[in-house]
């Protein structure tokens, strides 16, 4: 009787680890070989220029491609490359990671930061990291336009002769950031504003809108800005390391499918800051699904007239 029940358990476990095998989580390792994988974060940037990739190798390749969503972050996103969970990651950062996955010191030049990431991914993890989409996703001090034609303000440096009547709103999260924070702002452009007021950085663009305080730091491809016609401030000491946006891909799908590279290339130089805030917008202002958003891109800009 026992022998009959160790065996009757083995065959159960045998059947479930067949079935779990078979039964892997949707986008991560559960795709055909064949199927370029593209890794993308929750945030509507990534989701549109995920799906931006995704429909342009499509139509160029004729692969099949498949979005593996919601990778929390640079280092999710950068340990499911290393894994193979992901073959390419759509929207990848200087600034971030070059301090992230290569624990490099920032570099405020954007030409030698792209160099240095180009350069370490290579070398240490096998990738190639293409040249930016056109756009950068930084901070940004930003005022209405009336409060630029009151004080003359076109330049971060500007705040300074007036830094006793400005009142400002900065994410919750700057005020204590090492290396590119409050602290070594002020120090750098020796600002120190009326009053801060700390808070949630969706809420930052509607509080300066609505003229509850003078001045705002955001991010610079967020819709909202073109929409409430929102003055960017030049960072004219290059205080803020440069975040310029790129296409993160392993060499090995570039070596099995070697026209990914062409496609991704299409798009070097072809998204703008301003035409990356109108598409953010139509997501998160319109209520269009990011795909559609893509599509709409791809379609005005003429990508889809012919192939490689």
């Amino acid at each position: 009787m026992k022998k009959k029940l160790i065996a009757l358990l083995s065959v159960l476990l045998l059947t479930s680890s067949l079935f779990l095998s078979s039964c892997a989580l949707p986008g991560l390792g559960g795709g055909s070989k064949d199927t370029i994988r593209i890794g993308a974060m929750a945030t509507t940037e990534s989701q549109i220029v995920s799906n931006i990739l995704k429909e342009l190798i499509e139509h160029d390749t004729g692969l099949k491609v498949e979005i593996v969503n919601n990778l929390g972050s640079t280092i999710v996103q950068h340990q499911a490359m290393l894994n193979g969970d992901v073959d390419i990651t759509a929207t990848r950062y200087t600034g971030t990671d070059l301090v992230g996955p290569l624990g490099e010191e920032a570099i405020k030049d954007p030409d030698k930061a792209l160099a240095a990431v180009q350069k370490g991914f290579e070398e240490r993890f096998h990738q190639t990291w293409f040249d930016s989409y056109g756009f950068a996703n930084t901070y940004v001090f930003m005022v209405r336009q009336d409060t630029a034609k009151k004080y003359n303000l076109s330049k971060v440096s500007d705040m300074r002769k007036v830094e006793d009547q400005l009142t400002a709103g900065v994410d919750n999260s700057w005020m204590e950031r090492e290396g590119d924070g409050y602290k070594a702002f002020s120090k750098a452009y020796d600002i120190e504003f009326k009053k801060i007021f700390p808070m949630q950085i969706g809420l930052i663009y509607t509080a300066l809108k609505n003229k509850q305080m003078d001045v705002a730091l955001g991010y610079s491809t967020d819709g909202r800005i073109p929409t409430y016609n929102l003055k960017l401030l030049e960072d004219d000491k290059k205080f803020f390391p440069p975040y310029d946006a790129s296409a993160l891909a392993t060499d090995e799908i570039l070596k099995k499918h070697p026209e990914l590279k062409t496609t991704i290339n299409k798009l070097k130089g072809k998204i703008s800051t301003e035409e990356m805030q109108k598409l953010n917008y139509a997501a998160d202002g319109e209520l269009k699904e990011p795909s559609i958003v893509a599509k709409e891109f791809l379609e005005k800009n003429n990508y889809f007239e012919g192939k490689n």
